[in-house]
This record gives structure tokens, C-alpha cells and sequence, in this order.
């Protein structure tokens, strides 16, 4: 499975940002993806997740209400969003998307077995 993470950018607080990830093999409709980012000097941390089907999802305390993960398993490339509005400086991060080793979601790092290459996202003050 190779993900592909994209529509990183630069924003002003308050502002906007759709960011898709791209999945090269269908396999991957069978499994939890989860968003993490890494701030500069920062370990990575979990952002967001969403189960195989859409039907669970699960959020950093400091995004919800903030963004929204969803899931079109629909397309041929299986691509997961993650929607990220009213973004904030402390919202500056790498952003990766990764596959998780099963349909649930999860929070933790080491339930992921495939990761993208992240995309770059700042937001100003």
C-alpha cells in the first residue's frame, strides 16, 4: 500500500484546509486510516482516525469541533480527508496519513503499517 498525502499549505488563523490521502491499493478499504502531524522539535501525534467503513472516528481533544476525518472507499485510490477549519498556529505541522494493521481505529502509532510522505501545513498569526 503506498499513500500519497496532499493540499498542505499556508494559511492565516482562522482559515481553512481540506487535505486528501490517496491510497495505490484497494486492500487498504479494509482498514482504519488515521491522520497524525509532527511539529517542528515535537514527537508525532495522533490527529484523527476512522474505521474501515466510516462508521467510527475519533479526534484529538484539541481538534474536535475543529475537523472532520471522512472516507470515500467508493474511488478507485480509496481516499480518506481530513477537513481542518478555524486552524490555529498551534495546528503547524507535518501531516501524515497512515493505514492501520486493522478496520478499527486507533490512537497509537505502532497500529499503523503504512505511512505517507506528510504534507506541510502552516498557519500564521
Amino acid at each position: 500500500v503506498q499513500l500519497q498525502a496532499s493540499g498542505g499549505g499556508s494559511v492565516q488563523t482562522g482559515g481553512s484546509l481540506r487535505l486528501p490521502c490517496a491510497a495505490s491499493r484497494r486492500t487498504s478499504s479494509n482498514n482504519a486510516v488515521g491522520w497524525f502531524r509532527q511539529a517542528p522539535g515535537k514527537e508525532r501525534e495522533f490527529v484523527a482516525a476512522i474505521s474501515w467503513n466510516g462508521g467510527s472516528t475519533y479526534y484529538t481533544d484539541s481538534v474536535k469541533g475543529r475537523f472532520a476525518i471522512s472516507r470515500d472507499n467508493a474511488n478507485a485510490r480509496n481516499t480518506v480527508y481530513l477537513q481542518m477549519n478555524s486552524l490555529e498556529p498551534e495546528d503547524t505541522a507535518v501531516y501524515y496519513c497512515a493505514v492501520g494493521r486493522g478496520s478499527r481505529p486507533s490512537t497509537s502509532l505502532r497500529d499503523y503499517a503504512y505511512w505517507g510522505q506528510g504534507t506541510l501545513v502552516t498557519v500564521s498569526s
